[in-house]
């Protein structure tokens, strides 16, 4: 059982700091998953340290765990949100954010087409395997999309027929 008055002081006391630096105001925010995890830990460790119980469930640890994740969580999230919308609107850099958010959907839509291209099959005789359903990474077995409701059907009926010959 777990005394949530002292829990929830312990999992603040560490999710504030959790949380700004998770934000996306922080430098160190791309370390967010170490800091929410540190402080979920530390949280239950302040816990053990003030209540001195004889002993604590890994259940109730983990209530407590989640409890600072989730308010430290919040915290980042509003805060890199409301930073946004500083941006975005009471500062007017609508147009920068959209340009600098274009240029990198451009870079990762180039990097795909290019993952793409190299995937292809591009000699003579992969394209005519390529024909007949196999290519380099490997054999389709010759199905098509049009097989789909067939092989469908198919599993969503085997159980009740292997129940049925397993029963008799």
């Amino acid at each position: 059982m777990v005394d949530w008055k002292p829990a929830m002081r312990a999992a603040l006391m560490l999710a504030v700091p959790a949380g700004l630096l998770s934000s996306a105001l922080s430098p160190v925010g791309i370390l967010g998953l170490f800091w929410m995890a540190a402080a979920a830990a530390w949280a239950v460790a302040l816990y053990l340290r003030t209540q001195r119980p004889a002993w604590i469930t890994i259940g109730a640890g983990a209530r407590i765990g989640l409890v600072t994740g989730l308010l430290a969580g919040w915290l980042a999230f509003g805060i890199s949100g409301g930073a946004l919308f500083v941006d975005r609107f009471v500062l007017h850099q609508t147009s920068q954010i959209d340009a600098e958010w274009k240029i990198r959907v451009d870079q990762s839509q180039q990097m795909t087409q290019q993952l793409a291209s190299q995937m292809a099959c591009r000699t003579p005789q992969k394209q005519r395997l390529k024909r007949h359903g196999c290519c380099h990474r490997g054999v389709t077995l010759g199905l098509r999309s049009s097989d789909l409701p067939a092989i469908v059907c198919s599993f969503c009926s085997l159980p009740p027929v292997a129940g049925r010959w397993a029963r008799a």
